[in-house]
């Protein structure tokens, strides 16, 4: 049996006497497409924190591409292939879209042992990433410049320039319009099909649906459904929880 990519293993979080994250358990497989929902509160972003080294958790391991991660610093989990796209895209905005790209391929691809593209190769991936994305006719405007959907695009290409297995997508659509939301959700299956390990966190349930290959739950800092989406919003514990049903 193949081991998971990630591996998350009774991983607990506190701020004082509150219990952000209890003893969760979460296994992703290479190449899946794996949602992750909840209330306001619920312990997402701070699961996802402490997947990519922001926070520390007090309790629990966490496990990528075989090797334990627990202690290594944000940066250091990027180099081995963990990314992030965030909430609100923050862009270098004194540079262009093309050079927004640029950093993460120099530090980061370029700091993994054993790589070094020169600056040709760089050139080229950059196009490479933006043509993905339906950016390539922006690559020399500048990142302040652009629409809000443009500008979600332009995290994940950021994200995707440094070479992720794992690539966490959090709430890459909020604000944005019906279309816009299906644009990036094809973008999304897009970029799994291309070899991708993505975990989405979105309210927006359409979104959800349509990309989850599974559904997982968490409530009050607890996982409280973890399976296939058609079952899992049926879960009455999810609809009281999550749905307000």
């Amino acid at each position: 049996m193949t081991a998971p990519l990630l591996e998350i293993s009774g991983l607990g979080k506190r701020f004082g006497g509150f219990v952000a994250l209890d003893g969760i358990d979460l296994a992703v497989a290479e190449g899946e497409r794996v949602g992750l929902i909840g209330p306001n509160g619920s312990g997402k972003s701070t699961l996802v924190n402490c997947i990519s080294g922001t926070l520390t958790n007090e309790t629990g391991t966490v496990r990528f591409n075989g090797e334990l991660i627990d202690g290594l610093k944000a940066h250091q989990r990027t180099h081995r292939g963990l990314a992030r796209s965030f909430q609100l895209p923050r862009p270098f905005t004194s540079l262009t879209v093309a050079g927004n790209l640029r950093v993460p391929m120099v530090y980061t691809v370029n700091a993994r042992p054993g790589t070094h593209l020169s600056s040709a190769e760089i050139d080229a991936r950059c196009a490479e990433v933006l043509q993905l994305v339906g950016l390539a006719a922006k690559a020399d405007h500048f990142s302040r410049d652009l629409t809000q959907v443009e500008m979600r695009k332009l995290e994940l290409a950021r994200a995707l320039a440094a070479e992720p297995k794992l690539l966490i997508a959090d709430e890459s659509m909020a604000g944005l319009s019906q279309a816009e939301v299906a644009e990036i959700v094809a973008l999304l299956i897009d970029l799994n099909k291309r070899g991708v390990t993505i975990i989405l966190i979105e309210h927006i349930m359409r979104a959800v649906m349509s990309f989850s290959q599974r559904l997982v739950v968490l409530v009050s800092g607890k996982k409280i459904a973890d399976g296939k989406p058609d079952v899992v919003i049926q879960d009455p514990e999810v609809e009281r929880a999550y749905l307000g049903q």
